[in-house]
């Protein structure tokens, strides 16, 4: 079974350009629009990595990062920061939410396949471990 990538990302074009580019690497994907839909799919769903846009409608990145992080039986998601915002202290920012990573946008997908293997990599060794 493929590893299920959550976009929260509410611009057609890039969630549909993130789409087809994780699921040509072999990921499964689910596209939320908004903060409020993203918890709810994540407690649903329970994806193995979220890529979370900031500036999204009903409830914004850095509350739905801090909501996924505060619920123990989420906490563990990574959520790698997808962001338009590239102003210095934006990526401490995100973290301080509970982003486990940041990448600016226009996304270079080389990095970001980088850091989802990352992410994917350590969150199945912690759970493997945790065993």
């Amino acid at each position: 079974m493929p590893m299920l990538i959550l976009i929260v990302e509410d611009n057609n074009m890039n969630s549909d350009l993130f789409t087809s580019r994780l699921k040509k690497k072999g990921y499964a994907v689910q596209v939320a629009t908004n903060g409020k839909t993203a918890l709810a799919d994540a407690e649903r769903l329970r994806p193995h990595l979220i890529m979370l846009d900031m500036n999204i409608p009903v409830l914004d990145g850095w509350a739905t990062a801090r909501a996924l992080k505060s619920n123990p039986e989420l906490a563990g998601i990574p959520i790698i920061a997808v962001t338009a915002h590239a102003l210095e202290g934006e990526r401490e920012r995100c973290l301080e939410a509970g982003c486990d990573d940041y990448l600016s946008k226009p996304i270079k997908f080389q990095i970001l396949y980088e850091k989802i293997m990352h992410h994917l990599n350590r969150a199945n060794h912690d759970h493997t471990t945790a065993r």
